[in-house]
């Protein structure tokens, strides 16, 4: 099984009414929920790991993931309200404002022994829950209980709005790096993370630590990676007609999460001696599925019968 932990969000995405004016459409969100609904529809085997309200929202995300595919059965269902985040494009690129007070995915807590890790090939950790020193907290017994059985999957998806502290929210993004085994960030974030810094210097360093695969995804300039026995491997964007951008890096984490795992080589050792051809066939792959996401609003990453690829 693959296991993605964390957000699980409605957001509310823009869109025009019939008079042509702004408005705004729910869509079930958060960009660990959309990694699990991305691999679970692309066939492979997936929990959700989180928070999840039983509020009118809740359901909502509940018959979504379903639908989808994903097993609930890990998730943590409680009365807390449904985080809410409205989205705004603004030149291209996403932009949102959240309302995670006291909610669902906030009042997470790990329940140690609840989850069969000796099941689980994969762990993806990230985004918003990891701003918040409790949703940290928990992911990072969870990731300590996982580390034996699995590989560990790291996303920072970094939301600026969201940090109080901004030196406490890049040390602690650094830890869960060095937690990680396979870290994959936009270049939105890695500017965020780390400045102007070239992207080899600070690849060389995350490898160097013990990371075995590094991935920084561009928007339509397509996405680099860096692997200590492949090397460096640059796959191309597709040309698609973009709807928007929602939930494209989450689409192209789930595709590469789920094709390493159809190719073997997803647990840990298997991941440190993946050849350059597989990596590439992997990551052209996830661009592909990242780019058929962009074409249509909301985070709606493609089923299996969408996509056809020769492993």
């Amino acid at each position: 099984m693959l296991i993605a932990c964390g957000d699980a969000l409605i957001d509310f995405v823009p869109t025009r009414n019939a008079e042509g004016r702004e408005a705004v459409m729910p869509a079930v969100g958060g960009s660990c929920l959309n990694v699990a609904i991305g691999m679970a529809r692309l066939g492979a085997p997936t929990g959700f790991v989180g928070g999840v309200s039983t509020d009118l929202f809740g359901r909502m995300i509940a018959d979504h993931a379903t639908a989808s595919s994903v097993d609930l059965g890990l998730a943590t269902r409680s009365d807390h309200q449904t985080t809410l985040a409205f989205v705004r494009i603004v030149a291209g690129e996403s932009h949102y404002a959240f309302y995670d007070a006291e909610t669902a995915t906030r009042n997470w807590t790990y329940r140690r022994g609840t989850i069969p890790l000796d099941t689980v090939e994969a762990l993806h950790v990230g985004s918003t829950t990891l701003v918040n020193d409790r949703g940290a907290a928990e992911t990072t017994a969870l990731i300590a209980d996982a580390r034996a059985f699995s590989t560990i999957s790291f996303d920072p998806n970094c939301r600026p709005n969201l940090v109080k502290d901004k030196p406490a929210y890049l040390a602690r993004m650094a830890e869960f790096a060095g937690h990680a085994d396979l870290i994959k960030m936009s270049d939105v974030d890695f500017a965020y993370l780390f400045g102007d810094e070239p992207y080899q210097q600070r690849a060389s360093a995350l490898l160097a630590q013990g990371t075995s695969l590094v991935v920084v995804t561009r928007g339509n300039h397509g996405a680099v990676a860096w692997h200590a026995g492949a090397g460096q491997i640059e796959v191309a964007a597709p040309k698609v007609e973009v709807a928007d951008t929602i939930g494209a890096g989450d689409s192209f984490q789930a595709a590469l999460l789920f094709a390493l795992h159809k190719q073997g080589r997803i647990a840990r050792q298997a991941l440190k001696d993946v050849g350059a051809d597989e990596l590439r066939r992997a990551l052209s792959f996830a661009a592909n599925c990242a780019g058929l996401t962009c074409t249509r609003p909301g985070a709606d990453p493609p089923w299996s019968h969408e996509v056809s690829w020769r492993w």
